[in-house]
């Protein structure tokens, strides 16, 4: 089976995130997330594409298991999740758009294969509370693909993944993220992790494809917009949560990283 991404508008300040598991056979179970954009799932070499909503309207599905075809159907579990703040965030621009993680790998993710079994089982009890439980579910089920990503990836390239597995550049990035309104410097960063400053530059710039004072940056306004959509904060107290003493000047930073002014942004239609 093979998977076609597809083009589909992107929706402002939410981008749907879709996690499907493919029962091939008895613990061979594969789960794709695909990343907002419209795809198309499809088996062989000269592929018959039926559209999703026909297969819900019940229309004949030629991939439906029955005990004629078990080795070419499959069984899918899908679910769509809708995130928020995903402009600036690190770990959603990390993502591939493909994410294809085995759960039934030798030497792999118990945890995953555990989760998406007890998916599948929910799912088919209908019992009294099952939605809540399907929801939690393919939380678990969306974190433990993304944990299985991160540990088992061999790509090298610089990168937000490639910092986390660094101990030193890993170590920065837990102190910007926690303290995002702290008078950083690469100085004072170096401090930290006990190297110097121009190793630690180097070393943060190589890893992670960017300076450390531009990744802290692009951390402030990620959080400052957070902080817009969900309190009621003036725009003077975000600029000084996130370290900035002139609301001119966060306000500048702020709109040529979200292409908005901060009111404008914090005004802005949500879907």
């Amino acid at each position: 089976m093979w998977v076609k991404p597809s083009r589909m508008p992107k929706v402002f300040g939410k981008t749907p995130r879709l996690a499907c598991i493919k029962k091939v056979a008895p613990k061979k179970t594969r789960i794709p997330c695909f990343g907002g954009h419209a795809h198309q799932l499809s088996q062989g070499s000269r592929p018959r594409v039926l559209p999703f909503e026909a297969i819900k309207a019940g229309t004949g599905n030629v991939f439906q298991p029955n005990e004629t075809n078990r080795g070419r159907s499959a069984s899918l579990v899908c679910g769509v999740f809708l995130l928020h703040d995903t402009r600036l965030n690190p770990l959603f621009a990390a993502l591939p758009p493909l994410l294809h993680t085995s759960v039934s790998r030798p030497g792999g993710f118990l945890s995953l294969s555990g989760v998406a079994d007890l998916l599948v089982q929910e799912v088919n009890r209908h019992m009294l509370g099952s939605g809540y439980v399907v929801e939690r579910f393919l939380e678990l089920l969306c974190a433990e693909s993304i944990r299985s990503h991160i540990e088992s990836s061999s790509d090298q390239s610089a990168g937000w993944l490639s910092g986390l597995r660094d101990p030193v550049v890993s170590r920065a990035i837990a102190m910007i993220h926690s303290q995002p309104g702290k008078n950083w410097s690469v100085k004072n960063l170096a401090r930290q992790v006990a190297i110097s400053p121009s190793r630690f530059a180097a070393r943060f710039t190589s890893t992670l494809g960017e300076s450390p004072m531009a990744y802290v940056t692009k951390w402030r306004m990620y959080v400052a917009g957070r902080l817009l959509d969900n309190t009621q904060r003036s725009i003077d107290q975000v600029a000084m949560n996130v370290g900035y003493e002139s609301v001119a000047a966060f306000s500048r930073t702020f709109k040529r990283h979200l292409g908005l002014p901060p009111a404008a942004w914090r005004k802005r239609e949500q879907p």
